[in-house]
């Protein structure tokens, strides 16, 4: 029988591109799963696959903790995954206010929720490789401080080190992931790398990247890190595992200007050279990540390479562009 039989699950950003593919793998494992929805998504894959349909949904945001605490006691809800966050870099560079009121207040509010509703049994919070911030030393460790210094970054630092409390202070079973850029298919914000790649060249433009293409990001797909979070949660019955971050990464550094080459050559378009603008700001020039702690604590390993990420993902916009006539708004990378 499957661990998640039967079992009360609460999912924020459960629209997300990280969500929707983790609450489709919980309806078909057989949890009762609630989600948490700020904005309608109609081009979600939770919405397009009909997913949405097949669980509860709460409609609200994190900023509202009586709503909070309500979902969880009301539903009874026994294991959290607090995905939802403002993750636009750009995003929060230009307005740090609701950056810090969604991702550093609303997770306190939903952990403070969590700890007053007693069927909580597990909550696994979605930090980020930039809560570390720029180090010298790479790849990030678990026990490398935490330093954020733009909107973005400070946000994950803050939360990241709130829901550490909850567990040292009030001993809850509170585990913390730190992922690296998340792609593949059902990830609708276009301003993101890939997505935007993909959508130029399908289109038959340049590909724009931002900074001078040197950055180096890690990047995982978005099936590893679904594999990763239901791991993490059915581990966090052992003892020994509450309290601990972890990354989960595929450990491959790679340019931005590689992975944009090895896009268009997997799309036979090495025609359109990538158009650099050499303009990003309040960004952190290189990130990326030992999985080492996951592999040895959680016997984890990620399944695909990257090359296979993309693949998946390519086809998944071919199909998804050419359905809706490539209709979206144009926005920079």
């Amino acid at each position: 029988m499957s661990h998640w039989k039967n079992r009360n699950v609460f999912v924020t950003g459960c629209t997300g591109l990280l969500g929707s593919s983790l609450t489709r793998h919980l309806v078909e494992q057989g949890a009762n799963v609630v989600g948490l929805v700020r904005d309608s998504v109609p081009r979600s894959l939770l919405a397009r696959e009909g997913i949405l349909q097949k669980i509860n949904v709460v409609h609200g945001s994190l900023e509202d903790y009586v709503l909070l605490e309500r979902a969880l006691n009301e539903y009874e809800i026994e294991v959290v995954f607090h995905l939802a966050a403002q993750t636009i870099v750009g995003t929060a560079n230009r307005s740090p206010l609701s950056t810090f009121e969604a991702n550093i207040k609303g997770t306190w509010q939903l952990l403070e929720a969590c700890r007053r509703v007693p069927t909580v049994k597990r909550v696994l919070f979605a930090s980020s490789d930039k809560a570390y911030g720029d180090h010298e030393v790479l790849p990030y460790q678990e026990d490398a401080p935490l330093i954020g210094r733009h909107p973005y970054d400070v946000s994950k630092s803050c939360s990241d080190l709130i829901a550490q409390s909850y567990h040292h202070t009030y001993g809850m079973n509170v585990c913390i992931t730190r992922c690296g850029n998340l792609y593949g298919p059902g990830d609708l914000n276009f301003n993101r790398l890939i997505p935007g790649t993909i959508r130029s060249l399908l289109n038959d433009e340049k590909a724009v990247i931002r900074s001078d293409g040197s950055y180096i990001r890690d990047y995982f797909f978005v099936e590893d890190g679904v594999e990763a979070y239901l791991h993490l949660a059915e581990a966090m019955d052992r003892q020994d595992i509450g309290g601990h971050a972890f990354n989960f990464s595929n450990e491959l550094q790679i340019t931005v200007l590689e992975l944009v080459n090895r896009i268009a050559e997997l799309m036979g378009r090495q025609d359109l050279a990538p158009l650099v603008l050499n303009q990003a700001t309040g960004e952190i020039k290189h990130q990326y990540l030992s999985a080492e702690k996951a592999r040895t604590m959680l016997d984890w390993h990620p399944r695909h390479t990257l090359v296979e990420g993309l693949d998946h993902t390519i086809a998944w916009y071919r199909s998804f562009l050419s359905e809706n006539n490539q209709a979206l708004p144009a926005l920079s990378k």
